[in-house]
């Protein structure tokens, strides 16, 4: 395929980047609304995310099940323009489930929470199918050399949607009511309900079907299919399953907990943060279970006898994970009163409601756009001057961009809050010069320096500290991806495969701080991200060393 078709296909490949990011940003908006209008717990409001990111999980470990049943790569034998199709089809029936789910629904109706969720698990599913095959899709689509580059300008277009996504999701939900006496009132009133999304979900349908047409008649996407052998691992399988199982017990038991009318207690409370515990400990046990089992008998492990992969399996689930859960606990943390006398939240600020909440997840989720932005400049080949131009003014052209979106809901001072923080992620990159591995050991550091400023500190110091989280995980994405599933051979797609599973970061990780919050407070939660960030640190270094022990090139 000539360089030309090369394009239009990356064109086309990367609309349905942008349904991922809109999809899952908006969630950070749909989140403390369903907490406000079901009144739910932080914890079950984080549920959103476990059944939309959980789905990235479930649908890939089925994926990889159906294959090993069958002896053969049923994505390989679809080909992955079909496989997106498949993808973009079961989306729109989770989109379109989302009317009659929320159909008469009215304040208070946790049985109508549960629907929705089963309505995202369904998109989820549908996404799950889409990343699988669109990630290498988008790396066949050239010189596999610059595979992460065009994954970093996909990436782009994705943080595009999760810029435009709260703002939208927001304006459909509260419209112009924003003042916070009258939009309390006007829920508690049900003038503002539920069924208002109906037509989001719809209009979401119909351009998933769109989508999935444009793919279905495009000439210019090739079918593509990976060159490479299935490659059974039935301990990494069964292993897999058990993990599966584990984690349905351990929610399932804190899902019973809040059935019937039985009062929380502090104790039922503490006893359903160590059950969470013990489903992110499951995560860990079983990827170091796999890395020692594998390195003493390879045989049936397939793919995680590399301890690249295995490490990035972890890295992968770390990294969505805490990219999502600042997003998704961001809402509360503005919302929460800590001090009822003076009307101001746990960061010292002034107390936002659920409508002027979008403007700041917005910008977080823009941090991402931005990073993202800077890394596809690659893309173009650009001269090293140039290149070096573009460093600077890429980041504050897209945050132009976040600013006209959100038709500038910052003050003076938040604006340039935000720019010294741009100014620190662009130093970033010019220290990192494009090397993966210097990338995640810098803005990993970053990230835990914001994190810990975010957690001592107030006011707009600690709100930007925390915002600032997006600029940070904007690159690791790709970074992790390649670090992972160097040196594999013929364990690549299988690799890929097992690194879209751990997706499921996005499912355990906000819940577990969801939950952290009703225990303790919403700022002190966001330790958790700095545990996270740690581990993205740690490896950064020893995914180094590991690869240079091969001898193989990054």
């Amino acid at each position: 395929m000539n360089n030309q078709n090369n394009k239009s296909a990356l064109t086309t490949l990367v609309t349905v980047f942008f349904f991922w990011g809109f999809i899952a940003a908006s969630n950070s908006v749909f989140i403390p609304f369903c907490k406000t209008y079901f009144e739910i717990d932080q914890f079950q409001s984080q549920l959103v995310e476990f059944a939309f990111y959980g789905a990235y999980f479930i649908g890939a470990l089925l994926l990889f099940i159906i294959s090993s049943s069958i002896k053969k790569d049923i994505i390989n034998s679809w080909g992955y323009k079909k496989g997106i199709i498949y993808g973009l089809l079961l989306s729109a029936i989770g989109a379109f489930i989302m009317f009659p789910a929320t159909l008469g629904a009215e304040q208070g109706q946790t049985q109508v929470f549960y629907l929705i969720l089963v309505a995202l698990f369904i998109v989820g599913l549908g996404f799950s199918l889409q990343q699988t095959t669109a990630n290498p899709f988008a790396i066949a689509l050239g010189d596999p050399a610059t595979g992460s580059h065009r994954l970093n300008l996909a990436g782009g277009i994705n943080s595009l949607g999760t810029t435009i996504g709260p703002i939208v999701v927001s304006l459909i939900l509260f419209g112009t009511a924003i003042d916070g006496d009258q939009l309390t009132a006007m829920i508690k009133n049900n003038e503002i309900k539920l069924t208002t999304i109906q037509g989001l979900y719809i209009g979401v349908g119909l351009l998933f079907l769109a989508a999935a047409a444009l793919f279905h008649f495009s000439k210019k996407l090739p079918a593509l299919k990976s060159e490479t052998a299935f490659e059974p691992a039935n301990k990494a399988r069964n292993l897999l399953i058990l993990l599966t199982l584990v984690i349905a017990g351990c929610f399932g038991y804190i899902f019973s907990t809040y059935s019937g009318n039985a009062a929380t207690t502090e104790d039922l409370e503490k006893t359903r943060l160590i059950i969470l515990f013990i489903a992110l400990f499951a995560v860990i046990a079983t990827v170091f279970i796999a890395n020692t089992s594998a390195t003493k008998k390879p045989e049936g492990w397939g793919a995680m006898k590399y301890p690249q992969l295995v490490l990035g399996m972890l890295a992968i689930f770390t990294y969505v994970g805490v990219e999502v859960t600042i997003g998704s606990n961001l809402g509360e943390l503005l919302k929460q009163v800590a001090d009822k006398a003076n009307n101001l939240n746990q960061l010292g600020l002034k107390v936002f409601n659920d409508a002027e909440i979008s403007p700041f997840i917005s910008l977080y989720w823009g941090g991402l756009m931005i990073g993202r932005w800077v890394g596809a400049i690659t893309v173009f080949n650009p001269s090293k001057g140039l290149k070096k131009v573009l460093l600077i003014i890429v980041p504050y052209v897209a945050f132009a961009i976040i600013l006209l979106v959100n038709k500038v809901h910052y003050s003076l001072n938040q604006i340039l809050f935000f720019c010294v923080c741009i100014a620190i992620q662009i130093i970033g990159f010019f220290i990192a010069k494009d090397n993966p591995v210097k990338s995640l050991k810098i803005f990993s550091f970053l990230g835990i320096t914001a994190m810990l400023i975010g957690v001592f500190t107030t006011g707009n110091v600690a709100l930007f500290a925390f915002i600032s989280g997006g600029l940070f995980c904007s690159i690791m994405w790709p970074c992790i991806f390649t670090l992972s599933i160097a040196g594999l051979g013929k364990y690549t797609s299988q690799g890929s495969a097992f690194l879209v599973m751990m997706i499921l970061g996005g499912a355990i990780i906000p819940p577990l701080q969801g939950k952290l919050a009703d225990v303790f407070d919403i700022q002190s939660s966001y330790w958790m991200a700095v545990m996270c960030f740690s581990y993205l640190l740690f490896y950064a270094f020893k995914t180094k060393r590991v690869l240079d022990k091969q001898g193989v090139e990054y």
